[in-house]
């Protein structure tokens, strides 16, 4: 099985979101969508409602957050967010 490489599909901007990662391409964040799966949402709801989505960019988020916690990584957030 071939990793997915996030970074591909899951970019940080300061002028984004205040710099949350985010889908490329627009302003879903992987916090967004990952509080859809916490909401029960299944893939194929998420992918209904949200057409620009692939199962690979979904595949992205999870290797993204994956990523994060075994780094420990935290992306900086502007003082603006504070």
């Amino acid at each position: 099985m071939k990793k997915i490489e996030w970074g591909n599909f899951i970019h940080s901007d300061p002028d984004v979101l205040l710099g949350k990662p985010v889908v490329k391409g627009t302003r879903l964040s992987v916090e967004f969508i990952l509080g859809l799966y916490a909401q029960g949402w299944t893939e194929n709801q998420i992918l209904e409602n949200y057409p620009n989505l692939t199962k690979e960019i979904l595949l992205a988020v999870f290797a993204y957050t994956h990523d994060c916690m075994r780094e420990e990584f935290l992306y900086p957030l502007s003082a603006e967010a504070l």
